[in-house]
């Protein structure tokens, strides 16, 4: 089995690096973002102006001077990163440089405050002299304050120039100043990470070529390193957060040696002459990119360089003389076509003959599928790449479907890097996604594929890592936290416990289920576009058998809604907004064979009906939508919960549905058989094969030091399971087995107030013999560990 198999990565997305794993607690301190104020405010009359005469640095030309009134306090105030975390009684050290003009001399008060007002903790401080100068204070807030802010006043006219404005925890990760955040980065500790990849992502791209990461710029001293705009700052309408920047307070350097504290190879992405092809897609010329290839090959100088070399000096000057050890790199994040291969070819022809010790990576595309994907395979295989980067955030059905995507590829070569992956609740990009368990227990089902097929599968890491509670763009993300506290969310759980249980050597396993795979079914639904409409008499029936009749229509408030207004009257269900997209979803998880009965009527010549069926809680459903594209066909339409939102169209027939009167719908499902009736006239009759999914997923592997049987299994079901396992090969005897399960309601999540409501728990049961009887908690994912002798 590969031992780099679950790694982390790590990007500055959600406020991941500043306001999260950095430590600092001040926004813009050295006044150099556009514009230099942002994050900061005027106290009382204040006169705030942006100086850049003499500045402390040249690297850091811009100051903010300040200028208070004869009489009274005034000054600045700096709100953090949504808010400044202060626990009360810990010890938080604040530092500036200041100065005022030559013979005069400003009292300065430096006080930390909490959201409602109260004075926390303050310290004073003499500015004199033209000259810049150090105030420093060690503050120690009276209460604990999730949303404090720092205050900088005057007693006088001033002026007072500052610059450098910090303010940070003594009790970082490791005791650093400047450090870490601790708790964050105790939870990666905690994951065991063979990797860490750092610092994206779509970072390394940028929107455009002038935004790229660029790791030179993020070495060497703090005061040098230039900030530049996040390029995920206004990436998403529904989350705009303009004001977020990377400071680099954390940089290369820091990565790498936050690499080596977790005992993870690091694996630095570079750019490789592209910006992102969502957005920009800006290209460097072929005879410009040498400087880009000469990044590369500085960046492994200043990881893996004599002292004496230049980039390994500088390393050596940082404070770490000893090598990082780097053995891997990434060229390119996520780009894809011809113009990418051309550039990836030129990197590897240099860094292949001038390093041969390193390992290279490459991409795929963005996708696990489609034309860029198989675009790319063929060639990966023509030039022999080492590893693939493959990405894919999808519903949990996919990850279901997809669990034995590996067991077919070619044991020859490229090998494999799942480097981002995650399943979505809701749908790709929708602010409303979750950490459910549900989409925890179908990851952990996607690797018992990658862990059965490790010798494809080399390396794997979900992706995002972390998110602010109150500043993301991206959601779902395997770790939360606030200004003051952090948890871990279900999915983390998967990964420690596929990282933290993971053998040498991958046992042969076979799953013996008299079941069969999983039928599809679901539940079903209405909905409408663009119409208001009314539904009544709607019926279920399989064979003889009534699973709803029309009198137990659930009540509005009773239905899964998205979109539309619904009321119930007397048995019908009313939809009232006449524009936009609705849909109501009832009924059982588990229904597949049935016949849908129902009556529409639809208010809206334009508008149309949709109709749901097979509709998986993990994302896979079919809809028929009668009445669409502006009243001109019915169409059949299978959403299996891909990559992509595009469903695909099964079957369509020109025709129209009038307004203003009842229609008769039905629609029979058998197997893969889909029957679609309108007023007793037959519109579509099709096959909808739907992919398998499985009543149990399983891994298994073995310590081989300690004969140490592993093994893995996930029941993604509603329903409990009872197995027999048998383990071949183990001796006769009875035995104690440690058990570790990870288990609860599909939809649970966990918060900053309940961190741990879904969480791993131990026990042990006994083994007859090389038999365990196990009974497999609905919605789980079970590690056994037992001594094979």
């Amino acid at each position: 089995m590969s031992d780099r198999l679950i790694g982390v990565f790590f990007e500055d997305i959600n406020f991941g690096a500043d306001g999260g794993l950095n430590a600092e607690l001040v926004k813009n301190g050295s006044f150099e973002l556009p514009p230099y104020r942002l994050g900061w405010k005027a106290i009382g009359q204040a006169e705030l102006s942006a100086g850049r005469d003499a500045p402390a640095s040249s690297g850091n030309p811009t100051f903010l001077r300040i200028k208070g009134p004869a009489d009274g306090e005034a000054g600045v105030s700096n709100e953090g990163f949504r808010g400044m975390g202060l626990k009360e009684g810990e010890k938080y050290a604040f530092s500036m440089l200041a100065r005022t003009t030559a013979g005069r001399s400003v009292p300065v008060t430096v006080r930390l405050v909490s959201e409602g007002g109260e004075t926390l903790a303050e310290a004073e401080a003499t500015v004199k002299g033209s000259a810049w100068k150090p105030v420093t204070a060690d503050l120690v807030p009276a209460k604990t304050d999730a949303k404090a802010h720092l205050d900088v006043l005057i007693q006088s006219e001033g002026p007072l120039d500052i610059d450098l404005v910090s303010l940070y925890p003594h009790d970082t990760w490791q005791g650093r100043p400047h450090g870490l955040r601790k708790d964050l980065v105790q939870k990666l500790a905690d994951l065991k990470p063979a990797f860490f990849r750092f610092p994206g992502g779509c970072i390394v791209e940028g929107s455009e070529l002038r935004y790229r990461y660029q790791w030179k710029s993020t070495i060497g001293p703090r005061t040098e390193r230039r900030p530049l705009v996040n390029r995920w700052n206004t990436e998403f309408q529904h989350r705009l957060t303009p004001d977020y920047y990377q400071s680099f307070d954390v940089g290369f350097y820091e990565y790498f040696q936050l690499a080596e504290d977790l005992g993870a190879e690091p694996l630095p992405i570079l750019n490789c002459g592209m910006a992102c092809q969502f957005n920009s897609s800006e290209l460097v010329p072929m005879d410009e990119l040498d400087p880009y290839i000469q990044d590369a090959l500085d960046l492994i100088e200043f990881a893996n360089g004599p002292v004496d070399s230049q980039w390994g000096a500088i390393r050596a000057a940082m404070g770490h003389p000893e090598p990082f050890g780097m053995k891997l790199l990434g060229v390119g994040n996520e780009q894809w076509g011809p113009d990418y291969f051309e550039r990836y070819e030129r990197f590897a022809q240099v860094l292949q003959q001038a390093h041969p010790e390193i390992e290279l990576i490459s991409t795929s595309g963005p996708f696990p599928s489609g034309k860029h994907f198989d675009y790319a395979w063929p060639i990966l295989k023509q030039i022999g790449v080492p590893i693939v980067d493959e990405h894919c955030y999808a519903m949990p059905d996919w990850f279901l479907r997809e669990a034995s995507r590996y067991d077919n590829y070619d044991r020859s070569g490229p090998q494999v890097f799942m480097g981002e992956y995650a399943a979505q609740s809701v749908a790709i990009c929708s602010p409303n996604n979750r950490n459910n368990l549900r989409c925890a227990v179908a990851e952990a089902a996607f690797l018992t594929g990658i862990e059965r097929n490790s010798d494809v599968v080399v390396m794997s890491a979900y992706a995002p890592l972390m998110a602010h509670v109150d500043a993301w763009q991206w959601t779902p993300d395997l770790i939360w936290f606030d200004n003051l506290s952090s948890y871990a969310t279900p999915n983390y759980y998967v990964q420690q416990l596929f990282s933290l249980h993971r053998g040498d050597v991958v046992l042969p396993l076979e799953i013996d289920d008299p079941r069969g795979s999983r039928q599809p079914g679901g539940r079903i639904g209405i909905g409408t576009f663009d119409t208001a409409a009314d539904f009544r008499d709607v019926t279920v029936t399989r064979g003889d058998r009534l699973l709803l009749k029309a009198t137990d229509l659930p009540a509005a408030e009773a239905l899964t809604i998205e979109g539309g207004e619904w009321t119930t009257d007397d048995g019908t269900l009313h939809q009232q907004t006449a524009r936009g997209d609705s849909q109501a979803l009832f009924g059982d998880t588990d229904w597949g064979d049935c016949t849908i009965r129902l009556k529409v009527r639809k208010q809206d010549q334009q508008g149309g009906i949709r109709i749901f069926f097979r509709h998986s809680p993990g994302g896979s459903h079919m809809e028929w939508i009668i009445g669409g594209g502006g009243n001109k066909d019915h169409t059949l339409m299978a959403h299996m919960a891909t990559h992509v939102e595009t469903p695909q169209v099964v079957a369509q027939v020109a025709n129209s549905l009038s307004a203003g009167e009842w229609h008769d719908v039905r629609v029979e499902l058998k197997g893969p058989q889909i029957r679609c009736y309108l007023d007793g006239e037959l519109v579509h009759d099709t096959q909808v094969p739907a992919p398998a999914t499985e009543h149990l997923y399983a891994s298994a592997s073995l310590v081989e030091d300690s004969g140490e049987a592993i093994v893995k299994v996930v029941n993604p079901t509603d329903a409990p399971a009872n197995v027999e396992l048998v383990l071949a090969g183990m001796d006769q005897g009875k035995k104690q087995c440690r058990v570790i399960t990870l288990s609860g309601a599909p939809e649970a999540t966990n918060s900053i107030e309940t961190p741990q409501a879904i969480s791993p728990k131990e026990s042990e049961v006994e083994a007859a013999g090389n038999k365990i009887e196990y009974e497999f908690p609905a919605n789980s994912l079970t590690v056994f560990r037992v001594h094979s002798k």
